[in-house]
């Protein structure tokens, strides 16, 4: 009897054993500590659904997350230069990095798991520079009853949206302020040609009523009717979709413009934040993480089959443009941007 016990006792005392080597990855998980500041473009609404594992993992690891537009984001982190208080940038264009990394502003980290992330989403160096999660690609928003109302056709391609019939119903979001206004005005300028381009966009303006700065408002302005045509983020015209507004998702025939929401680790000589930045970049294309990606915006960068959530428009990825050249979209930035500026910026909406 008394060996019987020994032995309980024994096993007992293994197998809280192995109980407590099992757990040691989390303790030293969360055995991290420090502040980080991460500078982000992701929607406001998504923030705290994909932070909340993050939270659990990394308890002691403060957050300090400082949310703009990818091109607001974009020009502070240029302006700031190697004085900027980031240590991480989440889900701000990919086309935006490249800018960032052509100043030396970006350390070289390759995250845990960033080998399952397909080619066309990830850097290329080694160590890699920045990570994809999710693409951002541009639709047409249609409120289908004012379209109704005033006995006009729903659009279905860019070249559709010349028609003098919708002048000033279209709104769009500014390339300057708007990671997903530029990723627009770069797919027509690649898709058709420089010349072709810019003939392309004189002409829109003429049916523009403003352009925005938040890539997600021109499909809220369509859901709510003030303009019936937006030109805006997929993501945010089907979560007005489902949320019963009388809106249509178009997705232009002649391809969707499109960029990477991608992740990067800034270079400091202050290294105090980088273990707790590179467990931030190693959670951020976990694979559940990377599900909540897909699921808010029926794409993910990851090389893994999951189920398409909700409203959104099945094959997506097929008819994002194939020939999307980021590292064009970098180098060419600031011209591009100088450009559109001085022919159509008298249209903006005033800041708020």
């Amino acid at each position: 009897m008394k060996r019987i016990m020994w032995y309980l006792l024994v096993f007992s005392i293994l197998l809280l054993s192995a109980c407590s080597n099992n757990n040691t990855p989390t303790e030293a998980q969360s055995g991290i500590s420090g502040e980080l500041t991460i500078y982000t473009a992701i929607e406001e609404e998504l923030l705290p659904v994909y932070l909340e594992s993050f939270e659990k993992k990394y308890p002691k690891i403060d957050l300090n997350i400082v949310r703009d537009s990818t091109g607001i984001m974009t020009a502070k982190l240029l302006a700031e230069g190697e004085n900027t208080s980031a240590d991480v940038v989440w889900g701000v264009a990919a086309s935006s990095l490249l800018a960032l990394d052509k100043e030396g502003l970006l350390a070289g980290y390759t995250p845990k798991g960033a080998n399952k992330i397909k080619d066309a989403y990830k850097d290329q160096g080694d160590p890699m520079k920045w990570t994809g999660n999710t693409a951002a690609m541009t639709g047409i928003t249609v409120n289908t009853a004012e379209l109704e109302k005033l006995g006009l056709p729903i659009p279905k391609t860019y070249e559709d949206l010349l028609d003098p019939r919708y002048k000033g119903l279209i709104v769009m979001p500014h390339p300057a302020s708007s990671g997903t206004g530029y990723l627009t005005v770069n797919a027509w300028l690649q898709m058709m040609g420089e010349e072709k381009g810019w003939n392309y966009m004189d002409q829109l303006h003429q049916n523009i009523g403003t352009y925005t700065h938040s890539g997600s408002k021109p499909a809220k302005m369509a859901a709510a009717g003030e303009y019936p045509i937006g030109i805006s983020i997929v993501y945010t015209a089907v979560q007005m979709k489902e949320e019963g507004s009388p809106v249509e998702v178009v997705l232009p025939e002649e391809g969707l413009g499109w960029d990477v929401e991608a992740n990067a680790m800034i270079q400091k000589e202050d290294k105090e934040s980088d273990e707790a930045a590179k467990a931030f970049l190693d959670w951020a294309v976990e694979e559940d993480v990377m599900k909540k990606y897909f699921d808010a915006n029926g794409f993910s960068t990851l090389d893994k089959e999951f189920t398409l959530p909700g409203s959104f428009p099945a094959n997506i990825e097929k008819q994002m443009y194939k020939e999307n050249d980021l590292y064009w979209a970098a180098e060419n930035r600031a011209t591009i941007l100088s450009e559109w500026e001085s022919k159509y910026g008298t249209k903006a909406e005033q800041k708020e």
